[in-house]
């Protein structure tokens, strides 16, 4: 799906500018360049003007170019290398920084390395201010949009939850920012499925300052050896309107970074949960019978000793037994055929096998990884840590995988990481001079893991997991889609329903695909959780009818959420006296939907909820979910006096439109 050719035809009145690309030349040898480090005492800014300078450029394809610039220190060794890509159809930028010792000794200190680290003066007449949400941390808070004005000599330090690792984990682990000043502004975005840190700040007058990276980085480099930065990636934008910008942002996302296999973007996905035993294909035929057609049947870990891998002779019993990871086979007890008679069934039905992995996390000592002591990192909350920037750990992790993969006709890898997080076990006995080494290698091993996997298997799916949405940086979403954006999505959980109508709110501003599940029947609460990866609990008698209508509507409202633009029509708000709605529109095709919730306290029975994105002389068919007979209105009516909803108390809609005909000189 191409979401957009150019820039210029993104949205209405063209938001994009790439106006500010001038001023980031990072082949320019008199501008400054935007990241920064110290060396041997010495910062970037008085080095690199003296070293050796060398550029590449390349075309990636018909809309990147891609830019490198390497210096050299000839006294030690030091090759920096800066690889950049430019967009000709949006207007952003993105680079990495690349640190390599090519010397026979160790170099000097490395350190307060930055993959970002630019200023820049607002004009007169506002203030920057930062747009965001928050990261995800099993919560209803989770990805609640906030607006931060930076106020001078205001500083402003956001990453992810301190002993974490996760690069979207906590409140202020949210990795995407849209920063505004006068007249537009820029998103940001950092690729880095680790520890990353940024910093916002303001001086007494006009500028700010913006630096980001990893969080620590203080280490001297070995032979041979080579770190990175995160990616950065900035989107500029023009006007007033944020939520333009972020449908701006939407769209660069789908047509840039959205996965794509076998040069097909990502697609929606509808989930039923089975446990993978040949005998479960009974339990499948039962979804079909009832005219229910899952994309994927989902195994995931199970409780206690319904895993499909060994887990006893662990330090984890009961429920708990699950964590005892580090042997990955299929339990022969439990699957002594494997997986494959089910997955050929599946296959032969059209259907995909996902397959739940922790690899990362080494929870039994006593396993194969557990006893492959050279391969570890200590100091984890529930285990070791399977240290993938040990190039024989990652060779075995790649060539284990991949040959489940192909034996077992593994459709989706989903990979999980529980616990605390890997911070503690990179950080443990680091020396003085090699603080951030571990993590650096560590992430670049994860990445090389992912990217070896969907070479060797180009029909392949990856789910980013970790806890929920802890892992969803932009490197990860490169290479990997959520397919469950929060753990809070227990039915028993206190606030779940209207904690994911924020979190659908919150989220839609920056990743088009995410998804989750309940096992909630009624149209309020399973309408909370429709999204292009979407999945209930199991089908019984009684639910049979009201799953059959929750899949047809996720199968329809879908591509329109994933490849669509999105607007909130309602303010932000969890509370239960208070109306929450968005709509989803693709303006091309003339088609989207509106979903509404009338929390169980608003005491407002309707609303008029004023659309946007339609095309004001155009007549819009609306048909409503729960009722038989469509109504129609034209664009102007729909934008300026608005769609109105009435609904009763802890009541929902689900209104589609498509657009038919331009309307009359005499529609009203």
């Amino acid at each position: 799906m191409n979401a957009t050719a150019r820039a210029s035809d993104a949205l209405p009145n063209d938001v994009g500018d790439a106006a500010p690309l001038k001023n980031l030349n990072l082949l320019s040898e008199n501008l400054p360049q935007p990241f920064s480090f110290v060396y041997d005492g010495q910062p970037s800014t008085v080095l690199l003007p003296t070293w050796t300078r060398k550029i590449t450029k390349k075309e990636l394809d018909a809309t990147r170019i891609e830019n490198g610039v390497t210096w050299t220190d000839e006294k030690s060794g030091l090759e920096v290398r800066c690889v950049s890509v430019v967009y000709s159809d949006f207007p952003a930028v993105e680079w990495t920084v690349w640190f390599k010792n090519t010397s026979k000794q160790n170099t000097p200190m490395l350190s307060d390395v930055e993959g970002l680290d630019t200023r820049m003066e607002r004009s007169d007449g506002g203030e920057f201010q930062l747009n965001g949400i928050n990261g995800d941390w099993c919560a209803a808070e989770s990805y609640a949009p906030y607006q931060l004005i930076l106020a001078p000599n205001l500083v402003e330090r956001r990453s992810p939850d301190a002993q974490s690792g996760k690069s979207c984990d906590g409140k202020s682990g949210w990795p995407y920012y849209n920063l505004q000043f006068p007249g537009g502004g820029m998103i940001l975005a950092i690729g880095w499925p680790g520890q990353w840190r940024s910093l916002f700040e303001r001086d007494a007058g006009k500028a700010l300052r913006i630096r980001a990276g990893q969080e620590h980085t203080h280490l001297v480099l070995k032979p041979g050896e080579e770190i990175r930065t995160p990616l950065i990636t900035l989107l500029y934008w023009k006007g007033s309107d944020v939520t333009l910008a972020q449908n701006l942002w939407r769209r660069w996302y789908i047509e840039h970074n959205l996965p794509r296999v076998n040069g097909v973007p990502q697609q929606p996905v509808m989930q039923i949960q089975t446990d993978g035993a040949e005998a479960s294909i009974e339990a499948v035929k039962g979804f079909l019978e009832a005219g229910i057609k899952p994309d994927v049947c989902w195994r995931d870990a199970g409780a206690g000793g319904t895993t499909w891998y060994p887990n006893t002779e662990g330090p984890y019993t009961g429920n708990d037994a699950w964590l005892n990871t580090g042997t990955w086979e299929i339990d022969a007890t439990k699957y002594p055929k494997g997986f494959r008679p089910f997955t050929d069934w599946i296959h032969a039905h059209e259907m995909k096998f996902v397959l739940w992995f922790e690899p990362e996390r080494v929870g039994n000592p006593n396993s194969f990884l557990g006893k492959h002591t050279e391969w570890l990192l200590p100091g984890t909350s529930h285990g070791a840590l399977l240290n993938l920037g040990n190039p024989s750990a990652l060779k075995w992790l790649i060539d284990h995988v991949d040959g489940m993969i192909k034996s077992q006709g593994i459709d989706w890898y989903r990979e999980d990481m529980n616990g605390g997080g890997p911070l503690p076990a990179w950080r443990h006995g680091e020396p003085a001079d090699r603080e951030g080494v571990a993590e650096n290698l560590f992430v670049q091993g994860h990445l090389a893991f992912w990217d070896e996997l969907r070479r060797r298997n180009p029909d392949l799916h990856i789910d980013s997991c970790a806890s929920g949405g802890r892992r969803n940086d932009l490197e990860s979403m490169r290479r990997a889609v959520p397919l469950l954006r929060s753990d809070f999505q227990i039915g028993d959980m206190k606030g779940v329903v209207e904690g994911n109508q924020g979190h659908t709110y919150g989220l839609s501003f920056w990743l088009p695909f995410q998804g989750t599940g309940i096992g909630l029947y009624d149209a309020y609460s399973y309408r909370s959780f429709l999204l292009p990866g979407f999945g209930m609990g199991g089908l019984e008698p009684n639910n049979k009818e009201i799953q059959k209508k929750a899949y047809a509507d996720c199968r329809k409202l879908a591509p329109l959420m994933l490849y669509g633009d999105y607007f909130p029509l309602t303010p932000y708000s969890l509370q239960t006296d208070q109306w929450i709605a968005w709509e989803f529109n693709r303006p091309e095709e003339g088609t989207g939907y509106v979903m509404a919730f009338r929390r169980q306290d608003a005491k407002e029975v309707e609303l008029h909820l004023k659309l946007r994105g339609l095309d004001p002389s155009a007549t819009y068919e609306m048909t409503d979910s729960d009722k038989p007979e469509p109504s129609r209105l034209t664009g102007r009516e729909l934008m300026e006096t608005g769609l109105s909803v009435a609904l009763p108390a802890k009541g929902s809609a689900l209104i589609f439109y498509r657009r038919l005909t331009a309307a009359s000189p005499k529609s009203n």
